[in-house]
């Protein structure tokens, strides 16, 4: 009995170890299931620090960056401060058509040893005072963390945006100076901004894919684009940069972040005599996009960020129909761009649309279907390390080697007569006319009398630029342009970004480009794709190429470094792409600092007064109520009693003077629909007199509007007197009656 008990014991000893192992595999294969399975998209059983090799799902394998996106408003005063970018003193803000924000997108390395921080901002440029401000605050806040090495901030370059945030004396002229509450807006948004990309950062992955932009642009200086060899033309199928890059991004979970988008177009589709502060055409795509990602959100609201940025937009125009004489309607397209009775001042571009709101509406419109047909069909993967590399070059003295026995130099910054032209899209004053080799001895003098006489060796060097004004030369109150400029690129894996302190005309940004991408490919860096960030860190006018710099049109005579500008920038700039190929960034020298002036609040701005209402009237009473009734496609339009919006400016950055509001039917209450950064609101304000003023609140009404009853809100600060010496600004507001939209 024992031994066959013996026997027994044994096998059932046997046995039960067999299923224990058997148990253990069948539990290690589950988990290995589960694992894989659950690592594909959701929630994984292994931290990121501990994932194993093998598992090809995990975090590390689908995962490349970390990256942040964030929007803030950087609108500020949208009265009485002169619009930046066509250089017209009688041009100053008079209401709000959309919003301007800062759109920053930060990537960084999976271990975040290295970063990168690219801001998109609605403005006209980047001028040095906004970057010193920016990287100072930065600093206060977050150490050596943001640095300007590897912060890249550009302008989209938006002639509806105020100015007075510049610190050399030629922008002070049409700008009225420096205007504290406009750059602290600025600096603020971009700031803001910053801070919401840095607190939402989170794994996720970059895809890139580009395509052809239709029906959008033209070359607004063809002559000079003509000048170019005949050789380099033919290898390129247009006189303008067609090709739209896009920067696509998503979180690991594939969660869409945002984009950003570079093309060359100017957003000048609103012309010279628009008030209203906005983005423009490549706003007004930004608007799109984000609208349709982030939906049930009013603009400005919403996770997701569409960034549409410059590029090397110097000679392209969004006003595709061409130059025409205004008093006459024949074309002027001819190398001076002058009419036969009128002159130069008569000669204007003209976009697609019926009126310039519109025109900014289809060349926005085109931009954004193309931004969002790249989007949707982006797969090429942006992998590899992230780096940058800046210095601070005196470009009015670097020495170019344009070949193995000749040697040249940039020059001091001067402006010839062709600036004070214009272009087509904004022409000048007093008749000059672009494509002008030889001054004017009339001028001259009066140049001479009030600023002084260019020195003989700035005029050799600028030659065939006559010169307008011998800016570098010219110091008081303070320079009035900058010698010390930024040069900057930032690479994300394949991607080169190159910052440019300026508008690159179309042919200087290929060569521009073609050089960078030689000097990556002769260092190990094959296939990168380069691309131009335009109006980056400090703003520095135009860079034609030399051939287009002879012929002296609008682009050459504010290319102010003279001749050789562009080849001695290609030459800083290949420096900067073989540090980044070598791994050598650390031995750049930094070079000599910009200058920070200690300017504060020195504007010719008309002082803030008390405001007041008209007799038996209170601020915010309406003065034009609005009808009973109202279709699609019509306009809304009610006026107020108002107040100066500087007023709202200097209490606080981010205010909404107007909302649309619809009833809701199940309840006593009403929701807002669009704010005074919708594109279909427009905001006016009339200066009157002794501090009166009235606001007029326009909506148009888009096809596609709920029926349903609505009325209008109009929301400001009035300034008071308490006593002789102290004043307040008190917030009010104003309603319209209620009205009804129906369907047809």
């Amino acid at each position: 009995m024992c031994g066959k008990l013996s026997k027994c014991s044994r096998l059932e000893v046997i046995l039960i170890v067999c299923l224990a192992l058997m148990t253990a595999v069948t539990m290690v294969l589950l988990i290995l299931h589960f694992v894989f399975r659950e690592s594909k998209g959701k929630l994984s059983y292994f931290s990121p620090a501990i994932t194993p090799h093998w598992n090809v799902y995990s975090r590390e394998a689908t995962a490349n960056y970390l990256l942040g996106v964030g929007r803030a408003d950087c609108t500020g005063p949208v009265a009485e401060v002169p619009l930046m970018g066509y250089a017209n003193p009688d041009q100053v803000g008079g209401g709000l058509l959309t919003r301007l924000y800062s759109r920053a997108f930060i990537m960084a390395d999976l271990d975040d040893s290295r970063r990168v921080v690219f801001v998109s901002i609605d403005i006209g440029m980047v001028s040095q005072r906004l970057r010193l401000e920016v990287l100072k605050k930065l600093k206060s806040k977050y150490g050596e963390l943001y640095r300007q090495d590897n912060i890249i901030l550009s302008g989209t370059h938006t002639h509806s945006g105020p100015g007075g945030y510049f610190q050399y004396t030629l922008f002070w002229i049409t700008s009225k100076g420096l205007i504290t509450s406009s750059l602290n807006a600025i600096v603020n948004g971009i700031i803001k901004s910053i801070d919401i990309a840095h607190q939402n950062m989170k794994r996720g992955r970059l895809f890139i894919n580009r395509g052809t932009v239709a029906n959008s642009q033209i070359n607004r200086s063809p002559f000079s684009y003509l000048e170019n060899p005949a050789s380099e033309r033919s290898r390129y199928s247009s006189n303008t940069d067609k090709e739209m890059l896009m920067l696509k991004m998503v979180d690991e979970n594939g969660q869409e972040l945002g984009l950003i988008s570079w093309f060359a177009v100017h957003p000048v589709s609103m012309n010279n005599t628009n008030h209203l502060v906005n983005s423009d055409n490549v706003g007004y795509a930004s608007y799109l996009f984000e609208q349709d990602k982030n939906k049930g959100m009013l603009p400005g609201e919403g996770s997701f960020v569409a960034a549409f940025a410059s590029s090397n937009l110097g000679d392209v125009s969004p006003n595709t129909k061409g130059p025409f004489c205004i008093n006459t309607g024949e074309s002027c397209d001819n190398p001076q761009s002058t009419c036969p009775m009128g002159g130069a001042m008569m000669c204007m571009a003209m976009g697609p649309g019926n009126d310039m709101f519109d025109s900014t509406r289809i060349i926005g419109q085109n931009i954004y279907w193309k931004a969002r047909e790249l989007y949707q069909k982006a797969s090429q993967e942006v992998t590899g390390p992230i780096s940058s590399a800046h210095q601070w070059v005196n470009m009015s003295d670097v020495s170019v080697e344009l070949n193995a026995t000749h040697t040249v130099k940039t020059c001091k910054p001067a402006l010839g007569y062709s600036f004070a032209a214009g272009t087509i899209d904004g022409v000048g004053a007093f008749n000059f006319t672009q494509g002008s080799v030889e001054g004017d001895p009339f001028w001259d003098e009066i140049r001479n009398q009030l600023l002084g006489e260019p020195s003989n060796e700035t005029k050799a060097c600028h030659k065939p630029k006559p010169i307008l004004f011998s800016t570098g030369e010219m110091t008081w109150p303070h320079p009035w342009h900058p010698d010390i400029v930024d040069i900057q690129i930032a690479t994300v894996g394949s991607l080169a970004i190159i910052a440019v302190p300026g508008e690159f005309t179309t042919m200087s940004g290929r060569r521009l480009r073609e050089a960078v991408k030689k000097e990556f490919d002769s260092h190990g860096m094959a296939r990168m794709d380069v691309v131009i960030a335009g109006l980056c860190n400090v703003y520095t006018h135009y860079i034609a190429t030399y051939e287009e710099y002879q012929v002296q049109r609008y682009e050459a005579a504010s290319t102010i470094y003279g001749p050789h500008t562009l080849s001695a920038y290609i030459q800083l700039y290949r420096g900067l792409a073989r540090a980044i190929a070598m791994n050598t960034v650390q031995d750049l020298p930094r070079g000599p600092q910009p200058p920070y002036f200690s300017i504060t609040n020195l504007t010719l701005l008309p002082l803030l007064t008390v405001d007041r209402a008209p007799v038996n009237k209170t601020f915010g009473d309406v003065l034009q109520d609005v009808r009973q009734q109202y279709q699609a496609g019509e306009v809304v339009e009610v006026t107020f009693v108002g107040a100066n919006p500087r007023n709202s400016a200097e209490n606080v950055t981010e205010h909404n003077f107007l909302t649309v509001e619809r009833s809701a039917s199940t309840s006593d209450s009403w929701h807002v629909v669009q704010n005074d950064a919708s594109w279909d609101t427009r905001f006016y304000w009339i200066k009157g007199l002794l501090g009166q003023s009235k606001v007029t609140v326009e909506w148009h009404i888009p096809h596609g509007t709920e029926s349903g009853i609505y009325r209008i809100r109009y929301f400001g600060h009035y300034r008071k007197r308490l006593s002789l010496n102290h004043t307040i600004s008190v917030p009010f507001e104003g309603t319209s009656s209620a009205f009804e939209i129906t369907t047809p």
